[in-house]
Protein backbone atom coordinates (compact mmCIF):
# COMPACT_ATOMS: atom_id res chain seq x y z
CA UNK A 1 0.00 0.00 0.00
CA UNK A 2 1.34 3.53 -1.26
CA UNK A 3 0.66 5.90 1.92
CA UNK A 4 1.06 9.82 2.10
CA UNK A 5 3.94 11.41 3.63
CA UNK A 6 3.25 13.16 6.14
CA UNK A 7 2.25 17.06 5.68
CA UNK A 8 0.15 20.46 7.38
CA UNK A 9 -2.92 21.08 6.41
CA UNK A 10 -4.09 24.94 5.81
CA UNK A 11 -7.40 25.69 5.30
CA UNK A 12 -7.79 29.60 4.14
CA UNK A 13 -11.26 31.23 3.70
CA UNK A 14 -9.53 33.60 0.89
CA UNK A 15 -7.68 34.16 -1.91
CA UNK A 16 -5.55 36.60 -0.08
CA UNK A 17 -5.14 34.62 3.09
CA UNK A 18 -3.85 31.52 0.70
CA UNK A 19 -1.23 33.82 -1.19
CA UNK A 20 -0.19 34.64 2.38
CA UNK A 21 0.39 31.44 3.72
CA UNK A 22 1.97 30.36 -0.06
CA UNK A 23 4.42 33.43 0.24
CA UNK A 24 5.18 32.30 4.18
CA UNK A 25 5.73 29.09 3.87
CA UNK A 26 8.03 28.97 0.05
CA UNK A 27 8.60 26.24 -1.74
CA UNK A 28 7.62 24.23 1.42
CA UNK A 29 3.91 24.52 0.42
CA UNK A 30 2.21 23.48 -2.70
CA UNK A 31 -1.65 24.16 -3.70
CA UNK A 32 -4.64 21.71 -3.46
CA UNK A 33 -7.84 21.74 -4.84
CA UNK A 34 -9.36 18.73 -5.47
CA UNK A 35 -6.57 16.53 -4.98
CA UNK A 36 -6.90 13.83 -7.73
CA UNK A 37 -3.41 14.42 -9.31
CA UNK A 38 -1.35 15.59 -6.73
CA UNK A 39 -2.22 12.60 -3.52
CA UNK A 40 -1.33 9.92 -6.10
CA UNK A 41 1.86 11.56 -6.83
CA UNK A 42 2.63 12.46 -3.50
CA UNK A 43 1.56 8.54 -2.43
CA UNK A 44 4.57 8.04 -5.29
CA UNK A 45 6.83 10.49 -3.81
CA UNK A 46 6.42 12.77 -6.70
CA UNK A 47 5.80 15.56 -4.52
CA UNK A 48 6.53 15.94 -0.81
CA UNK A 49 5.31 19.22 0.49
CA UNK A 50 5.44 20.19 4.21
CA UNK A 51 2.02 22.26 3.98
CA UNK A 52 -0.91 21.43 1.77
CA UNK A 53 -2.95 24.47 0.84
CA UNK A 54 -6.93 24.16 0.47
CA UNK A 55 -8.60 26.12 -1.99
CA UNK A 56 -11.82 24.24 -1.34
CA UNK A 57 -13.42 26.64 1.18
CA UNK A 58 -13.10 29.78 -0.96
CA UNK A 59 -16.30 30.33 -1.95
CA UNK A 60 -15.20 32.88 -4.70
CA UNK A 61 -13.50 30.46 -6.58
CA UNK A 62 -16.36 28.91 -7.25
CA UNK A 63 -18.40 31.46 -9.02
CA UNK A 64 -20.11 31.74 -12.38
CA UNK A 65 -20.82 35.35 -14.21
CA UNK A 66 -22.23 35.72 -17.74
CA UNK A 67 -21.05 39.34 -19.46
CA UNK A 68 -19.55 39.67 -22.84
CA UNK A 69 -18.01 35.93 -22.41
CA UNK A 70 -17.86 33.43 -19.53
CA UNK A 71 -15.66 33.85 -16.66
CA UNK A 72 -15.50 30.52 -14.50
CA UNK A 73 -13.90 30.06 -11.00
CA UNK A 74 -10.67 28.28 -10.57
CA UNK A 75 -12.46 25.84 -8.01
CA UNK A 76 -15.39 24.71 -10.25
CA UNK A 77 -15.42 21.03 -10.16
CA UNK A 78 -15.40 19.39 -13.91
CA UNK A 79 -18.61 18.18 -13.19
CA UNK A 80 -20.12 21.55 -12.70
CA UNK A 81 -18.52 23.30 -15.47
CA UNK A 82 -20.22 20.15 -17.37
CA UNK A 83 -23.68 21.08 -15.95
CA UNK A 84 -23.92 24.50 -16.84
CA UNK A 85 -26.15 25.32 -19.69
CA UNK A 86 -23.90 28.22 -20.92
CA UNK A 87 -20.36 25.93 -21.56
CA UNK A 88 -22.36 22.96 -23.05
CA UNK A 89 -24.01 25.56 -25.55
CA UNK A 90 -21.89 28.18 -26.59
CA UNK A 91 -18.61 26.37 -25.64
CA UNK A 92 -18.84 23.41 -26.25
CA UNK A 93 -15.22 22.16 -26.63
CA UNK A 94 -15.04 22.88 -23.11
CA UNK A 95 -17.57 21.21 -21.92
CA UNK A 96 -16.78 18.41 -24.23
CA UNK A 97 -13.14 18.35 -23.38
CA UNK A 98 -14.07 18.46 -19.14
CA UNK A 99 -16.93 15.76 -19.65
CA UNK A 100 -13.93 13.46 -20.83
CA UNK A 101 -11.38 13.79 -17.83
CA UNK A 102 -11.75 10.54 -16.43
CA UNK A 103 -14.35 9.19 -14.41
CA UNK A 104 -17.83 10.71 -12.69
CA UNK A 105 -16.45 10.01 -9.44
CA UNK A 106 -13.19 12.02 -10.12
CA UNK A 107 -14.96 14.93 -12.42
CA UNK A 108 -17.10 15.60 -8.83
CA UNK A 109 -13.69 16.11 -7.23
CA UNK A 110 -11.20 17.86 -9.54
CA UNK A 111 -11.41 21.42 -10.62
CA UNK A 112 -10.57 23.27 -13.72
CA UNK A 113 -8.04 25.14 -12.63
CA UNK A 114 -6.23 22.10 -11.24
CA UNK A 115 -6.90 20.29 -14.65
CA UNK A 116 -5.42 23.40 -16.11
CA UNK A 117 -2.55 22.76 -13.80
CA UNK A 118 -2.22 18.98 -14.17
CA UNK A 119 1.27 17.60 -13.59
CA UNK A 120 3.55 16.69 -16.96
CA UNK A 121 3.28 12.54 -17.40
CA UNK A 122 5.67 10.13 -18.45
CA UNK A 123 5.65 6.13 -18.41
CA UNK A 124 9.42 6.67 -16.59
CA UNK A 125 7.80 9.27 -14.07
CA UNK A 126 4.41 8.05 -13.27
CA UNK A 127 5.54 5.04 -10.99
CA UNK A 128 5.98 4.33 -7.59
CA UNK A 129 9.30 5.48 -6.38
CA UNK A 130 10.74 1.75 -5.56
CA UNK A 131 10.54 1.55 -9.08
CA UNK A 132 11.74 4.74 -10.33
CA UNK A 133 14.61 4.29 -8.08
CA UNK A 134 14.88 0.26 -9.55
CA UNK A 135 15.98 2.09 -12.85
CA UNK A 136 18.15 4.91 -11.42
CA UNK A 137 15.13 7.42 -11.56
CA UNK A 138 14.49 10.20 -14.00
CA UNK A 139 15.36 13.77 -15.04
CA UNK A 140 12.12 15.11 -14.23
CA UNK A 141 12.51 13.58 -10.80
CA UNK A 142 15.80 12.82 -8.48
CA UNK A 143 17.41 11.68 -12.04
CA UNK A 144 20.13 12.99 -14.26
CA UNK A 145 19.00 11.11 -17.36
CA UNK A 146 15.70 11.41 -19.62
CA UNK A 147 15.15 7.80 -20.66
CA UNK A 148 12.83 8.60 -23.37
CA UNK A 149 15.39 10.84 -24.74
CA UNK A 150 18.75 10.31 -23.35
CA UNK A 151 20.95 12.77 -24.86
CA UNK A 152 18.37 15.34 -24.22
CA UNK A 153 19.02 18.62 -21.53
CA UNK A 154 15.28 18.84 -21.02
CA UNK A 155 12.63 16.83 -19.48
CA UNK A 156 9.41 15.85 -22.75
CA UNK A 157 7.02 14.65 -19.93
CA UNK A 158 3.95 15.20 -21.90
CA UNK A 159 1.09 17.65 -20.53
CA UNK A 160 -1.89 15.83 -20.44
CA UNK A 161 -4.19 18.39 -19.90
CA UNK A 162 -7.97 18.32 -21.42
CA UNK A 163 -9.37 21.57 -21.08
CA UNK A 164 -6.15 23.61 -21.89
CA UNK A 165 -6.28 23.32 -25.38
CA UNK A 166 -10.17 23.43 -25.77
CA UNK A 167 -9.71 27.00 -23.80
CA UNK A 168 -6.55 27.76 -25.93
CA UNK A 169 -8.71 26.99 -29.22
CA UNK A 170 -11.10 29.44 -27.56
CA UNK A 171 -8.98 31.93 -26.86
CA UNK A 172 -10.05 31.99 -23.02
CA UNK A 173 -7.56 34.02 -20.40
CA UNK A 174 -6.39 33.27 -16.68
CA UNK A 175 -6.52 35.59 -13.98
CA UNK A 176 -3.43 34.61 -11.24
CA UNK A 177 -3.11 36.29 -8.10
CA UNK A 178 -0.31 36.68 -5.87
CA UNK A 179 1.73 38.91 -3.70
CA UNK A 180 2.54 41.22 -6.67
CA UNK A 181 -1.17 41.81 -7.49
CA UNK A 182 -3.59 40.34 -10.14
CA UNK A 183 -2.10 39.32 -14.07
CA UNK A 184 -3.76 38.31 -16.33
CA UNK A 185 -2.95 36.26 -19.33
CA UNK A 186 -3.51 33.88 -22.61
CA UNK A 187 -3.90 30.48 -21.58
CA UNK A 188 -1.20 29.07 -24.04
CA UNK A 189 1.32 31.51 -22.06
CA UNK A 190 0.43 29.95 -19.12
CA UNK A 191 2.40 26.78 -20.23
CA UNK A 192 6.55 26.25 -21.09
CA UNK A 193 8.09 23.26 -23.49
CA UNK A 194 9.75 21.55 -20.54
CA UNK A 195 8.47 18.57 -18.72
CA UNK A 196 9.56 20.04 -15.71
CA UNK A 197 8.98 23.56 -14.97
CA UNK A 198 6.40 23.68 -17.34
CA UNK A 199 3.81 26.50 -15.91
CA UNK A 200 4.50 30.35 -16.06
CA UNK A 201 2.91 30.69 -12.67
CA UNK A 202 5.12 31.49 -10.65
CA UNK A 203 5.12 29.81 -6.93
CA UNK A 204 3.27 32.20 -4.91
CA UNK A 205 0.66 32.68 -7.42
CA UNK A 206 -2.92 31.36 -7.58
CA UNK A 207 -5.23 30.70 -10.58
CA UNK A 208 -8.17 32.35 -9.72
CA UNK A 209 -10.54 32.26 -12.84
CA UNK A 210 -11.26 31.28 -16.28
CA UNK A 211 -12.22 34.04 -18.68
CA UNK A 212 -13.65 32.93 -22.28
CA UNK A 213 -14.94 36.10 -24.78
CA UNK A 214 -18.13 35.84 -26.53
CA UNK A 215 -17.40 35.58 -29.73
CA UNK A 216 -19.74 33.31 -31.87
CA UNK A 217 -17.17 30.70 -32.01
CA UNK A 218 -18.47 27.17 -33.33
CA UNK A 219 -16.04 24.79 -31.07
CA UNK A 220 -14.91 20.96 -30.79
CA UNK A 221 -12.49 19.00 -28.94
CA UNK A 222 -11.78 15.20 -30.02
CA UNK A 223 -9.38 13.29 -27.49
CA UNK A 224 -7.86 10.11 -28.14
CA UNK A 225 -7.45 7.47 -25.20
CA UNK A 226 -7.07 3.69 -24.87
CA UNK A 227 -9.59 3.22 -22.70
CA UNK A 228 -13.05 4.81 -23.07
CA UNK A 229 -14.34 4.75 -19.42
CA UNK A 230 -11.45 7.05 -18.12
CA UNK A 231 -7.49 8.20 -19.34
CA UNK A 232 -5.15 10.57 -19.86
CA UNK A 233 -5.20 12.00 -23.35
CA UNK A 234 -2.53 10.76 -25.85
CA UNK A 235 -4.09 13.39 -28.22
CA UNK A 236 -6.27 16.30 -27.81
CA UNK A 237 -7.36 18.24 -30.90
CA UNK A 238 -9.65 21.41 -30.03
CA UNK A 239 -11.06 23.87 -32.94
CA UNK A 240 -12.88 26.65 -33.00
CA UNK A 241 -14.06 28.59 -35.48
CA UNK A 242 -16.30 31.40 -36.52
CA UNK A 243 -18.05 31.37 -39.70
CA UNK A 244 -20.06 34.36 -41.86
CA UNK A 245 -22.26 31.95 -44.05
CA UNK A 246 -20.27 29.06 -44.81
CA UNK A 247 -17.06 30.78 -45.18
CA UNK A 248 -14.22 30.56 -42.23
CA UNK A 249 -13.83 33.70 -40.91
CA UNK A 250 -11.95 33.12 -38.12
CA UNK A 251 -10.00 29.49 -36.85
CA UNK A 252 -8.24 29.20 -33.77
CA UNK A 253 -7.03 24.82 -33.46
CA UNK A 254 -5.08 23.56 -30.77
CA UNK A 255 -2.98 20.12 -29.69
CA UNK A 256 -2.58 18.77 -26.37
CA UNK A 257 -0.49 15.71 -25.09
CA UNK A 258 1.62 16.33 -28.26
CA UNK A 259 4.15 17.97 -26.57
CA UNK A 260 5.30 18.80 -23.00
CA UNK A 261 3.01 21.94 -23.11
CA UNK A 262 -0.45 22.04 -25.01
CA UNK A 263 0.16 24.81 -28.40
CA UNK A 264 -2.08 27.12 -31.02
CA UNK A 265 -1.61 25.73 -34.26
CA UNK A 266 -1.16 29.11 -35.86
CA UNK A 267 -0.05 27.64 -39.99
CA UNK A 268 -3.43 25.93 -40.19
CA UNK A 269 -5.65 28.30 -38.06
CA UNK A 270 -4.37 30.98 -40.67
CA UNK A 271 -4.93 28.72 -43.56
CA UNK A 272 -8.35 28.25 -42.83
CA UNK A 273 -9.38 31.70 -42.56
CA UNK A 274 -11.84 32.74 -45.64
CA UNK A 275 -11.81 29.48 -46.76
CA UNK A 276 -14.79 27.32 -46.83
CA UNK A 277 -14.96 23.75 -45.36
CA UNK A 278 -14.46 21.89 -48.13
CA UNK A 279 -13.37 18.14 -48.27
CA UNK A 280 -10.06 19.49 -49.65
CA UNK A 281 -9.63 22.25 -47.26
CA UNK A 282 -10.21 19.89 -44.37
CA UNK A 283 -7.81 17.31 -45.72
CA UNK A 284 -4.96 20.54 -46.13
CA UNK A 285 -5.40 22.00 -43.05
CA UNK A 286 -5.69 18.41 -41.08
CA UNK A 287 -2.05 17.28 -42.61
CA UNK A 288 -0.88 20.95 -41.60
CA UNK A 289 -2.12 20.38 -37.53
CA UNK A 290 -0.58 16.40 -37.99
CA UNK A 291 2.70 17.99 -38.80
CA UNK A 292 2.44 19.86 -35.60
CA UNK A 293 1.72 16.88 -33.49
CA UNK A 294 5.06 15.42 -32.69
CA UNK A 295 4.67 12.57 -29.93
CA UNK A 296 7.63 10.81 -27.90
CA UNK A 297 8.03 7.39 -26.95
CA UNK A 298 6.80 8.07 -23.39
CA UNK A 299 3.17 7.63 -22.84
CA UNK A 300 0.16 5.00 -24.51
CA UNK A 301 0.18 3.30 -28.01
CA UNK A 302 3.07 3.59 -30.58
CA UNK A 303 4.46 7.03 -31.05
CA UNK A 304 4.36 6.22 -34.63
CA UNK A 305 0.50 5.83 -35.14
CA UNK A 306 -0.24 8.32 -32.39
CA UNK A 307 1.34 11.43 -35.24
CA UNK A 308 -0.55 9.51 -38.11
CA UNK A 309 -3.97 9.17 -36.17
CA UNK A 310 -3.75 13.29 -35.68
CA UNK A 311 -4.76 13.93 -39.20
CA UNK A 312 -7.67 11.78 -38.89
CA UNK A 313 -8.76 13.73 -35.43
CA UNK A 314 -8.48 16.95 -36.93
CA UNK A 315 -10.54 15.96 -40.02
CA UNK A 316 -13.16 14.58 -37.69
CA UNK A 317 -13.50 18.10 -36.10
CA UNK A 318 -13.46 20.07 -38.92
CA UNK A 319 -16.19 18.42 -40.85
CA UNK A 320 -18.48 18.50 -37.24
CA UNK A 321 -17.94 21.81 -37.46
CA UNK A 322 -18.31 22.00 -40.73
CA UNK A 323 -22.19 20.52 -40.15
CA UNK A 324 -21.31 17.01 -40.44
CA UNK A 325 -23.52 14.17 -38.12
CA UNK A 326 -20.16 12.79 -36.50
CA UNK A 327 -22.28 11.43 -33.49
CA UNK A 328 -21.20 7.13 -34.65
CA UNK A 329 -17.53 8.35 -35.22
CA UNK A 330 -17.81 9.86 -31.47
CA UNK A 331 -19.00 7.31 -29.87
CA UNK A 332 -17.01 4.56 -31.32
CA UNK A 333 -13.81 6.97 -30.33
CA UNK A 334 -14.95 8.67 -26.74
CA UNK A 335 -17.59 5.86 -25.86
CA UNK A 336 -19.68 8.31 -24.97
CA UNK A 337 -22.38 10.45 -26.36
CA UNK A 338 -21.32 13.87 -26.36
Amino acid sequence: MMRLPWFDYRAPRSVAEAAKILAGEGPAAMLIAGGTDLLPNMKRRHQTPRVLVSLKGIESLKAISNGSGLNLGAALTLAEVTKNESVKEKFTALYQAAAQVATAHLRNMGTIGGNLCLDTRCTYYNQNYEWRKAIDFCLKKDGEICWVATASKRCVAVSSTDTAPALIALNAQVVLEGPGGQREIPVEALYKNDGIDYLSRRPDEILTEIKIPQKNFKSTYWKLRRRGSFDFPILGVAVAVRMSGDVVENARVALGAAASRPFLVDKASEYLKGKKLTDDVIAEASSMIASRAKPMDNTDMDLYWRKEVADDFAGYALRELRGDDMRATRLRIARQAL
